[in-house]
């Protein structure tokens, strides 16, 4: 067996693959679509990385929604203790989130463990298509594993809500990075959400920019340099991530963890929750 070692951030195809045995490491399949909510499990049962459990992002990932907080709500902490508790994780275990979208669905559980204290998560270089392009290893089985002992802990991120972001637009206390692409940034069109546009003020980086063609991520100084263009000066403690509904501002967050530039905030919420009330005001087009 490896030697013992473990990541907060990103995990390579050749790193999991040495480490795939040790019962203290927990692969978890978080491959999702967001227009066909069932193709995440249709593809876990179809095949998927030997040992892993699937995690559904609207069942596991996401708490109830009330029309007002947006599509993808925080889930509440005593659901999340329990489906870790029933992936099999301890505190001491090293979770490895992957999917097929270049880490957009993975980094929200790698969010989510640190929202729990967990700071042992990464996410797979390269996802699912990496490691079957590199390993050719799959399986259908779904393993069972006895239950975990995982213990909620003192939060690893800081988290921002609605009201704190409208008193930031006065204040200029925060910078707001969008996550989105630029066209539901600039409000050209919007195909999930019924509002257009972004919140005023907010700068976009869409996360599809924090990744090389192959789907692994930029280097960290490249990362560096990009991230250090879009802050202006800015430290990372006064960053606030965001974009439709608190999933890929978690990529930014994670890819800014990669840099080197840690403390950055997501707003769970996000886009989906801030047009819910018609009193937050939207902005469109290129400028902030």
């Amino acid at each position: 067996m490896s030697e013992p070692f473990f990541s907060t951030t990103l995990v390579t195809v050749d790193q999991l693959n040495d480490h795939l045995l040790r019962p203290d490491w927990r692969v978890i399949d978080v491959r999702h679509d967001l227009m066909d909510p069932a193709a995440g499990r249709r593809s876990y049962a179809e095949g998927h990385i030997p040992g892993a459990v699937f995690a559904s992002t609207d069942e596991d990932l996401s708490g109830a929604k009330t029309g007002r907080n947006g599509r993808h709500p925080l889930p509440q902490r005593s659901a999340l203790l329990q489906a870790f508790r029933r992936w099999g994780v301890d505190d001491d275990t090293q979770i490895v989130a992957y999917d097929t979208q270049g880490g957009q669905f993975a980094s929200r559980l790698w969010w989510l463990a640190r929202w729990m204290g967990h700071g042992r998560v990464a996410v797979l270089e390269g996802g699912w298509t990496g490691w079957l392009a590199k390993t050719n290893r799959s399986s259908t089985e779904s393993p069972a594993f006895a239950p975990g002992r995982f213990s909620e802990r003192p939060s690893l991120v800081p988290l921002v809500t609605a009201d704190e972001v409208m008193k930031s637009l006065n204040t200029g206390a925060r910078l707001i990075l969008d996550a989105r692409t630029p066209e539901r940034y600039r409000g050209e069109q919007d195909p999930i959400d019924p509002v257009a546009g972004h919140i005023p003020g907010a700068r976009n980086r869409p996360w599809q920019s924090n990744l090389n063609p192959d789907q692994t991520f930029k280097s960290p100084a490249v990362l560096r340099e990009e991230f250090a263009a879009a802050l202006e000066g800015r430290k990372a403690a006064g960053v606030t991530h965001q974009c439709g509904s608190g999933i890929t501002a978690c990529h930014n967050m994670l890819a800014m963890e990669v840099a080197g530039l840690t403390g950055s905030a997501l707003y769970a919420g996000s886009w989906s929750e801030w047009i819910a009330d018609p009193v937050r005001p939207v902005a469109t087009g290129a400028g902030n």
